[in-house]
């Protein structure tokens, strides 16, 4: 009996042989469908078994997580020294980490917590190199940093096409694409926008991926990928940030305005501490962080009491933060500072939080 692997290596190799056109694209939708089914089953089994060995069940602490991933020795352990207490191990030859190792950084009163992997190597979604238990880290994160070197360029690609072939969406959306199960009807699909995929195709990778009975609303025009995304169980949706480290190898360098992006990464030299704020500043807004103040009941308002919270989540969202049954005691709130039309407004639990923002529940 051939392994979940195999099946998966002989369809690909069929979609590979297989020209794509108009006749062949309902084909190889299917095939791409197939392939989606057996990665979730794959996941589900492995997800089974007793985690990725010591060093991989890290817990989440803090504000948030970001992991540091690249290639071995481009600096991820100098970087993650400079940024917190880890004292993760630093030295000039390939694989000195051979665990996650946690470190909490402190910036803008949030706790956010960055985790040190070992570096991927080609073949890591194949396993190679402790490949799997990284993956498996980064699945579970809130922000990936994607580092590398001048010498070694090619790795944002490498890397990006690796995460991409294991379900990891990076600075990408989900798709617009609600699917409502049925216990009977078969499968309807509504759209308002004109679809390149035809009906039958939709429904057949439908079908593919397990569902026999829905409705499918389609908000967007997609491709096939986007169906499939939209129905795979093992897709992850993250926010990443593209780095160079040891820039200062580089003649003329400015460590102040890249974006981020694989096109325009973020240029720092860890070593000697240069382009660490631009980091510092990207790390932040890709977080949708923001910073509110919780006012006491017999205080004036004042910036003595942060909370670190989420943009755009509600006040009832903050209120369930502090605590459940804190939650059930309060019917509104004040507010002063951003948001408020005034001083002091009253308002309904459903307003939505912004930075700054001065908060007294009631």
């Amino acid at each position: 009996m051939t392994s979940l692997s195999e099946q998966i290596e002989a369809i690909e190799k069929e979609i590979r042989e297989t020209p794509y056109h108009k006749g062949t694209e309902h084909h190889i939708g299917l095939l791409r469908a197939r392939i989606a089914r057996l990665k979730d089953k794959m996941l589900e089994v492995e997800s089974r078994k007793s985690g990725g060995g010591a060093g991989y069940a890290v817990k989440k602490q803090g504000d948030a997580t970001i992991v540091l991933v690249g290639p071995p020795s481009v600096g991820k352990s100098t970087l993650i020294n400079q940024l917190t207490n880890a004292n993760s191990k630093i030295a000039p030859y390939a694989f000195t980490t051979v665990s996650v190792i946690p470190g909490m950084m402190e910036y803008k009163n949030a706790r956010i917590q960055i985790l040190d992997v070992p570096g991927l190597i080609e073949g890591a979604e194949e396993g190679k190199g402790r490949g799997k238990e990284v993956l498996s880290v980064i699945r579970g994160c809130d922000l990936l940093v994607i580092i590398t070197e001048p010498s070694k360029f090619d790795a944002f690609s490498r890397i990006a096409k690796a995460l991409e072939k294991n379900g990891i969406r990076i600075n990408k959306e989900k798709p617009e694409i609600k699917i409502e199960k049925k216990l009977d009807g078969g499968i309807k699909i509504f759209s308002n926008i004109r679809q390149d995929l035809d009906k039958e195709t939709i429904k057949s990778i439908i079908q593919e991926m397990g569902i026999k009975n829905a409705e499918v609303k389609i908000k967007q025009k997609i491709k096939v990928e986007d169906l499939i995304d939209s129905l795979s169980r093992n897709r992850v949706y993250l926010p990443a940030i593209f780095v160079t480290n040891k820039a200062d190898l580089m003649q003329n360098m400015s460590y102040e305005k890249q974006e981020g992006s694989e096109e325009n990464p973020i240029l720092i030299s860890a070593k000697e501490k240069m382009g660490l704020e631009r980091l510092l500043e990207k790390i932040w807004e890709k977080l949708e962080l923001i910073n509110i103040y919780l006012v006491k009941p017999d205080a004036k308002p004042s910036n003595d009491n942060p909370m670190v919270v989420k943009r755009g989540i509600s006040l009832l969202d903050v209120a369930y933060k502090i605590s459940e049954e804190f939650a059930k005691n309060i019917t509104a709130a004040i507010i002063w500072g951003n948001g408020a039309k005034f001083p002091g407004q009253k308002v309904s639990l459903e307003t939505k939080v912004e930075e700054g923002m001065q908060i007294r529940f009631i």
